[in-house]
């Protein structure tokens, strides 16, 4: 067995960003950019209103007021802009572009209007209620960068750096394979001792919220032959292949022999983590796919969706070039005692509290590699360390938000 760390470590490194595609901006939010993307002008690009209210020249009021000033002119958003007449006032609206000779905003309620004439009481200082020119952004400024991933906020960005479409690595193409004579799909009839499968569903939604396109083979018997060509298969046109089940020590642990069958160059099995311990990883060179990873999962549903949270999100954002592939950690307090086994780091489902003020793990009782419950009811995974023989209500542990994978 290899650590955690090491196995994540040695998984990245070999991966490759796959090749970018154009799309538009409402396709992007949750791409990752394949380009910066710079200001070709300042943001904003002129001084502006921050207020509905009156443009003045500062120094056109000295002294103490009451100030009386006629008005003349009015600049509104997307209008055509008039000059500020010395000694004047000029009407303006939010957003609308700051005429020139003006320096400061008269919000119009600290204005009183009469006909063509406004009483202030108070002078505005210079630069009051305006936004200046590149406030935001100087112009050549590279808010985006190769490597981000687009949130609504990123895309919101891009539209006001006037960018119609953005460059971003295309989807990578995940094929989930899973195998065991006792599968059967959910809701149709099968013979006793078969069970409704649910591990792709879990891949399949996490795999396409990671950001990729995801294909579903049909199980797979346990039939070394059979297992062989479907992995020969689902290695065509994938950037990904992911099994789960068969790749443990039993009998009818088939997929493992398979993946060898199929050309699959194993680069490591078995990881020192609980649950999800057997897991293989490895890689396939075709000639016209290039290199297809493979994951090979664990047939448990808690081990196999944990293993695809750990291994597999984190390759598919190293795959479209995500300059943070791996999910950020936080600290929370445990709310229970705990002894273990050491020797493998052990990640808990659990809950988080934040009623207290601070994050507060709620570890879930039922911790079983086969517990489906226990990722239908999780929001996070605390991390136990390797060595750590116990742990105390009150101790403070790394835990990954499962919202962040």
């Amino acid at each position: 067995m290899i650590r955690f760390e090491e196995a994540l470590d040695r998984l990245l490194a070999t991966a490759v960003p796959v090749g970018p595609e154009r799309v538009p901006l409402d396709d992007a939010a949750g791409r990752v950019l394949a380009e910066d993307i710079a200001a070709a002008d300042a943001m904003p690009a002129f001084d502006y209103s921050a207020m509905d209210g009156y443009a003045i020249a500062s120094a056109d009021l000295a002294g103490s007021g009451p100030f009386r000033l006629p008005v003349r002119g009015e600049s509104a958003a997307g209008r055509p802009l008039p000059a500020l007449q010395p000694g004047t006032a000029c009407r303006i609206f939010t957003g609308a572009r700051l005429p020139p000779g003006a320096d400061a905003i008269a919000p119009q309620e600290d204005a009183v209007r009469s006909g063509d004439e406004i009483t202030l009481q108070e002078a505005p200082r210079a630069g009051a209620w305006v936004r200046r020119r590149g406030a935001d952004l100087a112009e050549g400024a590279v808010p985006l960068r190769r490597g981000a991933r687009l949130t609504p906020g990123k895309v919101a960005l891009a539209a006001a750096l006037d960018r119609p479409s953005v460059l971003v690595a295309r989807r990578p193409v995940v094929t989930v394979m899973c195998s065991g004579d006792e599968l059967r799909a959910p809701g149709s009839p099968g013979p006793a001792g078969t069970i409704p499968e649910s591990n792709s569903y879990f891949i399949a939604a996490t795999a396409r919220a990671a950001g990729a396109a995801v294909r579903v083979s049909p199980f797979v018997p346990d039939d070394a032959a059979r297992a062989a060509e479907a992995v020969s298969t689902a290695l065509r046109g994938s950037d990904l292949v992911v099994t789960v089940g068969g790749v443990s020590v039993g009998d009818h642990d088939i997929v493992r022999p398979a993946l060898e069958a199929a050309g699959v160059s194993l680069d490591f099995w078995r990881v020192a983590i609980k649950p999800g311990k057997p897991l293989a990883v490895g890689r396939a060179e075709l000639s016209r796919c290039g290199v297809v990873h493979v994951l090979g999962l664990p047939g448990n549903p808690a081990s196999a969706s944990l293993t695809f949270v750990l291994f597999g999100v984190p390759l598919l954002r190293a795959l479209q070039g995500d300059a943070a592939p791996r999910p950020p950690r936080v600290i929370v307090r445990a709310d229970s005692a705990l002894r273990r086994q050491t020797g493998r780091a052990e990640f808990l489902r659990t809950r988080l509290d934040v009623s207290s003020g601070e994050l507060v793990a709620r570890i879930a009782a039922n911790q079983a590699s086969g517990a489906v419950t226990s990722f239908a009811e999780a929001d996070a995974l605390v991390l136990v360390p390797a060595d750590r023989e116990r742990i105390d209500a009150g101790d403070r542990l790394e835990a990954i938000r499962l919202a962040e994978i």
